[in-house]
């Protein structure tokens, strides 16, 4: 492995290994189920497991042989909320493993191997979102106006832990170990959303004063889809293991309606960036992952509704989707063979510290 080529390999391509992982999840809770589907959803989750495996020994290459830029990439405020992306890659290939991986290896080697993804990817998703705050309270300086969306990724993280983890519950016997794991799954999702919500006003208040995002930042307006679909499917699971089906509706529907709301205006916003020439860069990636919880949570809301205008919603986000991963895939793939996506950036970005 040329380590030289891994020196500004960042935290942000954990974003491809979530999108691609999304696919296989999403596909496989659709309402429709066509012939063959399962078997492409199985092989995408295949894909995603060789894509974090590759990922997670690079970056390994990276903190060894480039220490200097992986301590920059953390103490960076534009670069450091990525963090969270490890954390949800972990654990959207677990979902896969759960769900699709007994297809391929069988039910207790995927069980197992998915609780250890569990596991793994929690205590990474509940790190990042104490450190990265921690960081930008104490050592990074945002300038006024300047939230991201991209603050969501390190706070949304335990949401994703939190649909995932009711999988796991309801093959653990009922008792301590069952109660603890769906107890800690809501925590995770209320402390999640209550983070959101302190954050998603800021990025609100920047577009409105400041005006719409750099171009190449841009479609990081997708990521506010995340933690709108995520907790929506999050309290489906939760709901159905408590046998509180009802919950998953009152919340689902109101949060599901936001989110199509905030669809429309990222998508009127990306349109007119592409229009004055938005260019392609990982963040492209934000079209995957974000929208596949809209699936996930439209899939669930069908299922507790009956309501074939879900269902088909289900399937028109997941169209979507599959578009949005196959473009942001095929245009990863041709900026590594170039080499152009692995480039130093001409110019560092700024950072700067509290001094006191």
């Amino acid at each position: 492995m040329d380590t030289l080529s891994l020196r500004d390999l960042g935290p942000n391509w954990y974003a491809a290994v979530m999108g691609t992982a999304i696919v296989a999840n999403a596909g496989a809770v659709l309402p429709v189920q066509p012939f063959g589907l399962r078997a492409a959803c199985t092989a995408v989750w295949g894909l995603s497991v060789l894509l974090l495996g590759v990922l997670l020994v690079a970056r390994a290459a990276h903190w060894i042989h480039h220490p200097d830029r992986a301590r920059a990439h953390l103490l960076d405020p534009a670069v450091a909320p990525f963090y969270g992306c490890l954390a949800m890659a972990l654990l959207a290939v677990g979902t896969g493993t759960v769900t699709l991986g007994p297809d391929v290896v069988g039910e207790g080697t995927a069980v197992v191997v998915g609780a250890v993804l569990f596991a793994v990817g929690t205590l990474t998703a509940l790190a990042a979102a104490v450190v990265v705050p921690y960081l930008m309270i104490t050592y990074h300086r945002p300038a006024p106006g300047s939230a991201s969306p991209v603050w969501l990724l390190p706070v949304v993280a335990p949401m994703v832990s939190a649909a995932f983890g009711p999988l796991l519950a309801e093959r653990l016997p009922a008792g301590q170990g069952r109660d603890t794991l769906l107890l800690a799954c809501g925590a995770m999702a209320g402390l999640s959303g209550l983070a959101v919500l302190v954050i998603l006003p800021l990025v609100f208040a920047r577009l409105v004063h400041h005006g719409p995002l750099p171009l190449a930042l841009t479609p990081t307006l997708f990521l506010v889809l995340g933690p709108l679909g995520q907790s929506t499917t999050a309290v489906e699971k939760l709901a159905d293991t408590g046998g509180m089906g009802a919950l998953a509706v009152l919340y689902g529907v109101p949060v599901m309606g936001f989110a199509l709301l905030w669809l429309a205006l990222a998508g009127l916003m990306v349109a007119g960036a592409l229009r004055r020439g938005m260019p392609f860069t990982m963040t492209w990636w934000a079209f995957t992952f974000p929208v596949g919880t809209c699936v996930t949570g439209a899939a669930g809301l069908a299922a507790h509704t009956g309501l074939a205008a879900l269902e088909w919603l289900a399937v028109g986000l997941y169209a979507f989707l599959v578009g949005a991963w196959a473009v942001a895939a095929t245009r990863t793939l041709r900026g590594l063979v170039s080499g152009a996506l692995l480039a130093a950036p001409r110019a560092p970005l700024p950072v700067t510290a509290r001094t006191t």
